[in-house]
């Protein structure tokens, strides 16, 4: 059934291991006008399409650099994404208007079963409010797109917690333009050198996720250090499992790992932003490379 909503023209929510998209047929403009229209997303953020093998990722890229044999046979399926030019196939409003296309082989069963199910790579962003908390559960795509979505596959929790890495790999060098767990020294271990993307200029971002204020929930969100939390209103305040202390406000104590932190973060968000509170205080996490791509999440939440 999914499948065929799929080569219909239909959106469908489904899990991979570090969000659930919004997933719909790739190849099909109409198909992602719709997800850009449900997710209230711009039109300069593109879309990363996922696949279910990489013959299918050859088929769409222009070029197949020996550096996206070594990631892609290294790191998929997983939480890497790599930007690469797009062949013509591929609709421009799926890569807001740019050369390039973002291309992921997901690890999850049921993800994978989709595309290859559905005979379509699937373009999917996550699968909730545009700059909104992503969704690590099926519970999470309901309360954000209620019955904008024609079918949501539940299979529980996702393990990673947070969204891939980006690698382009369409210019002279490799360049970082989105963290990920998968983390740069992790890259630069496998292709040499990797430069780290600053600040997207006006226009279509080369990646998702680069506008400043994104995967944020409702309730204000403030980073602390020392677990100095807003002296008024009623909030809670996510401190490391050791140490932490915060009178206050309700305490989530959080684990010191950072694969287990970034795995419950969304999730422990989620459920506070149902809580009513007046902020969410988060301790600002070690500023390394191991926490790189969680520090960046909680500091575009906290912008603005």
């Amino acid at each position: 059934m999914a499948a065929d909503l799929i080569r219909q023209g239909g959106l469908v929510a489904f899990p991979t291991e570090t969000v659930y998209g919004l997933g719909a047929n790739a190849l099909d403009e109409r198909a992602v006008a719709r997800v850009y229209d449900v997710k209230g997303r711009p039109a300069v953020s593109p879309l990363i399409v996922h696949v279910s093998s990489i013959e299918m990722a050859r088929e769409l890229a222009a070029e197949w650099p020996e550096s996206a044999e070594r990631l892609a046979r290294r790191y998929w399926p997983g939480p890497l994404t790599l930007v690469l030019p797009k062949r013509p196939k591929i609709p421009d409003l799926v890569t807001a208007g740019l050369q390039t296309v973002g291309l992921r082989m997901p690890a999850h069963p049921v993800a994978l079963d989709l595309i290859r199910e559905a005979g379509v790579p699937i373009a999917a962003p996550s699968a909730n409010r545009f700059a909104q908390l992503s969704p690590t559960t099926a519970g999470h795509v309901r309360e954000s797109l209620g019955g904008l979505v024609d079918l949501v596959l539940d299979a529980g929790p996702t393990d990673v917690g947070i969204e891939s890495t980006v690698l382009s790999l369409a210019g002279e060098r490799p360049l970082l333009l989105r963290l990920g767990m998968i983390s740069r020294r992790d890259l630069e271990e496998l292709i040499g050198p990797v430069e780290v993307a600053e600040a997207p200029p006006p226009g279509s971002h080369a990646s998702p996720g680069l506008h400043p204020r994104h995967y944020s929930p409702r309730t204000p969100l403030v980073l602390v250090r020392q677990g100095r939390v807003p002296a008024q209103g009623r909030g809670a305040f996510l401190g490391f499992a050791e140490g932490a202390s915060a009178p206050t406000a309700e305490l989530v104590s959080m684990p010191p790992d950072p694969a287990l932190y970034a795995a419950m973060l969304y999730q422990t968000l989620h459920r506070l932003d149902r809580e009513g509170l007046d902020w969410i205080a988060v301790e600002q996490p070690p500023d390394t490379p191991d926490w790189a791509a969680i520090l960046d999440r909680l500091k575009r939440a906290a912008e603005g």
